[in-house]
């Protein structure tokens, strides 16, 4: 499958994630869409950070769907890494849309660099 970028991402990511949407406004409202459609939704628009932000310095994961790096800075390349943003994809998609900001939400949030990824959200808005 051909890797995906800019406007072509943008408009996959953003199309994945309005499939999933009345979900992310109101998770407990609404049944959970199939996992496809949400492992779609949560790696185009992690994918989307990845290229907003490029960098090394901070891994997002949004297990068990997708990891990435983004985040210019000091690379990190073994082992545990000092920035982390960990959080379940209902919390992940609803910081892509802007429903929930990083710092209020439940999302893990570790090292001094974390937080610079709150500076790329939301990712659209819907």
């Amino acid at each position: 499958m051909k890797r995906l970028h800019g406007p072509e991402l943008s408009a996959a990511a953003r199309s994945a994630v309005e499939a999933v949407l009345p979900w992310v406004k109101h998770p407990t409202g609404q049944p959970r869409p199939p996992r496809a459609e949400v492992a779609a939704a949560v790696r185009l628009s992690a994918a989307v950070l990845e290229e907003l932000a490029p960098g090394h310095s901070v891994e997002v994961r949004v297990p068990p769907f997708t990891a990435i790096q983004c985040i210019a800075g000091l690379e990190h390349r073994r082992g545990t890494p000092p920035n982390v943003v960990q959080c379940s994809p209902i919390t992940w998609l609803r910081l892509v849309v802007g429903a929930e900001d990083l710092l209020g939400s439940d999302a893990d949030t570790s090292g001094t660099r974390a937080s610079a990824v709150a500076e790329h959200l939301p990712l659209f808005k819907i």
